[in-house]
């Protein structure tokens, strides 16, 4: 099987408490250490990779955000989803090029810019538009910002996850949701529901599941996370 055909099985047939877990590499290192690690495919945090540049979540250039996409893919074998937020007003056909260039599999696309969300029927238009053009070399993760700008009702967040399946997104992401509305989502939404995870007391991806996760990601999570440890072993060094 390519990368592609891998990473989509690997969300087919998930089992209640037991979703696929994604692991967040934001450079060529990291992305080795997971894949030593034993995870079976991996998928980018902007956040994460924004950090590791020097820039603010979400003002990541296009270009830097692709070329370390690319040192990404090219420095492991198992396949590598990209978080590409939305798409930096580029044209589908632009956008899956510089995917597939890059050695993704995967991307997630944002509903919202500059956290305002978009026209949800426009945007199926263009998620479909990116379908088209990418034909299954990639698979779509749509996510829906209801949660993060919106009115954080669960029906809306529904209604805008229907549009985005019918354009042939094969995961939704409702990035933000409470853990008391996965379940109305779930029973809602056709197809895998991409959550957010946490390391820091929250639900584990196993509970996560249980409520109707089919996959979780942590976004910048574990680039945080060694930001932290290395702070913490620069401030041990002055101390010697």
């Amino acid at each position: 099987m390519s990368k592609v055909e891998v990473f989509r099985a690997l969300h087919k047939g998930r089992l209640p408490g037991a979703p696929l877990v994604l692991p967040g590499p934001w450079d060529a290192v990291s992305a080795r250490v997971l894949e030593e690690a034993g995870w079976p495919a991996l998928a980018t945090p902007s956040a994460g990779v924004a950090a590791s540049l020097g820039y603010e979540d979400g003002s990541t250039p296009a270009e830097e955000m692709f070329a370390a996409v690319a040192r990404i893919c090219r420095a492991v074998d198992v396949p590598v989803s990209a978080d590409v937020e939305d798409g930096y007003g580029l044209a589908p056909k632009e956008l899956v090029e510089r995917l597939l260039e890059a050695g993704a599999v995967g991307c997630n696309l944002e509903d919202s810019t500059g956290g305002v969300l978009k026209d949800p029927r426009e945007h199926a238009d263009w998620l479909a538009e990116v379908r088209y053009e990418a034909g299954d070399q990639l698979f779509v993760n749509a996510r829906v910002d209801v949660f993060a700008y919106g009115d954080s009702d669960p029906e809306r967040a529904i209604e805008r996850a229907a549009l985005y399946v019918a354009a042939g997104a094969e995961c939704v992401y409702p990035i933000g949701a409470p853990t008391d509305v996965l379940p109305l989502l779930r029973s809602g939404i056709q197809g895998p529901v991409n959550v957010h995870g946490t390391l820091n007391g929250g639900p584990s991806p196993a509970e996560l599941g249980e409520l109707g996760a089919t996959r979780v990601t942590f976004g910048p999570t574990l680039q945080r996370w060694a930001a932290l440890a290395f702070k913490g072993m620069a401030d041990e060094l002055k101390k010697r």
